[in-house]
């Protein structure tokens, strides 16, 4: 078998709802998603789907490019190709998100061509079932649509953005009881300071959280520590990154107790099956990153997550853009709080060609606000230290 060609497919993807993302409340959290999904072809007549995240404007461009050291290979040499792919990107720079969300999406579609020829599901592939289902946590900004998650069976709930996180969380707690888990996320824009993080950190501890995600910015992995070290809460974090060699120091100093690879920019199933790897000798936890994700990516992980130990939970976007189910062959069945884990070869979902059609890319870059120190909205910093701290670190309790 041989590979002929690799075709994209780039689709404007409409924002989730209010409710389902962990936004202010106030409407600000709009964002602007492109999903970009793959097929990459074969003379057997077998192929293959996937997905690629990180930038995907700019990562179609990198598909189209790699097609060219890909076709006329056998597909069923994944790890070669992988290598192939590394390779072939090397003189441009260190390869980053874009770099990876390419192989990414290459890489799942090479796992379904597999599975397909072989007759079995990617799971298999991957050292066979762990779990035949996979828990999932939702996104909630307010007690309300917290307990309607719970009225569905969903047992954990992620909120956050970096305005008044703790507020959100007593109210949360407050109305679920400890019957859910809760989740914090508090990246920017603006990022908050090493010592503003830990404060927070220390505040949200009495509400028992599952994991604190994202507390500060990427770039430093020392800050990330120190906030680690200094606050009672486990830390998630990594959904920013690629490859194997972007979470190594993260791993090895057991900075943080979850990773959160994102299915379509760590670099594939390839890379994410070795990172699992990788935190298990360290009792890290695996939970995905999948909020801007689009639905192919997400069977890709249902596989990952069936098939290794330290699977915690994976992300999921309740409430989603309708069209999310449209532009595939079915969508996931979800069952009192778990997505099931396909049980047929490859990955077990196709694309609506026809519908990714219907939706063509506008634009792919957008700024989040809502969450600046009023008056700062338009400086459009990085990193800010919060102001009005007796409100913003002063309990969770509603205030007049």
């Amino acid at each position: 078998m041989k590979i002929t060609e690799i075709k994209t497919f780039l689709m404007q993807a409409g924002a989730p709802s209010d409710s389902a993302w962990a936004s202010d409340g106030k409407g600000h959290q709009t964002g602007s998603r492109n999903w970009l999904f793959v097929k990459v072809l074969t003379d057997e007549g077998i192929y293959g789907v996937g997905e690629c995240s990180g930038w995907p404007r700019v990562i179609e461009a990198a598909v189209r490019d790699l097609a060219g050291v890909l076709v006329g290979e056998d597909p069923a040499h994944i790890e070669k190709l992988w290598q192939k792919m590394l390779v072939a990107q090397m003189a441009h720079g260190v390869t980053g998100v874009v770099g990876a969300g390419a192989m990414a999406g290459i890489d799942m579609a090479l796992w379904d061509i597999k599975g397909k020829a072989l007759g079995t599901p990617v799971w298999n592939l991957l050292g066979g079932q762990v779990r035949d289902r996979v828990r999932i946590y939702a996104h909630a900004s307010t007690p309300e649509v917290a307990l309607a998650l719970r009225a569905r069976g969903i047992g954990a709930v992620k909120t956050g953005g970096v305005r008044d996180p703790l507020r959100k969380v007593a109210a949360i707690r407050d109305a679920v009881g400890d019957e859910m888990d809760i989740m914090v996320d508090l990246h920017g824009p603006p990022w908050m300071t090493p010592k503003d993080a830990i404060v927070l950190g220390r505040a949200l501890e009495p509400y028992h959280l599952l994991f604190l995600e994202d507390p500060v910015a990427p770039e430093n992995i020392d800050n990330l520590a120190r906030v680690a070290d200094q606050v009672a809460i486990p830390i998630a974090a990594g959904e920013r990154l690629a490859t194997i060699w972007g979470w190594r120091q993260m791993v090895e100093r057991e900075i943080v107790d979850v990773i959160q690879p994102d299915t379509g920019r760590a670099g594939g199933l390839t890379q994410m099956k070795k990172l699992a790897g990788m935190a298990e000798a360290h009792h890290i936890m695996v939970a995905p990153h999948s909020g801007t994700l689009g639905p192919i990516a997400e069977f890709a992980a249902l596989h990952l997550l069936a098939a290794i130990p330290n699977a915690l939970m994976l992300e999921r976007i309740e409430g989603d853009w309708a069209g999310r189910n449209e532009v595939i062959s079915a969508p996931p069945v979800l069952e009192g709080g778990h997505l099931l884990v396909p049980n047929v070869p490859g990955l077990g979902v196709d694309i609506n060609e026809e519908a990714v059609a219907r939706y063509p890319s506008q634009r792919n870059v957008s700024i989040a606000s809502g969450g600046y120190e009023p008056g700062t909205e338009g400086e459009f910093v990085y990193v800010q230290t919060r102001l009005h701290r007796a409100a913003a670190f002063g309990g969770g309790k509603p205030r007049g």
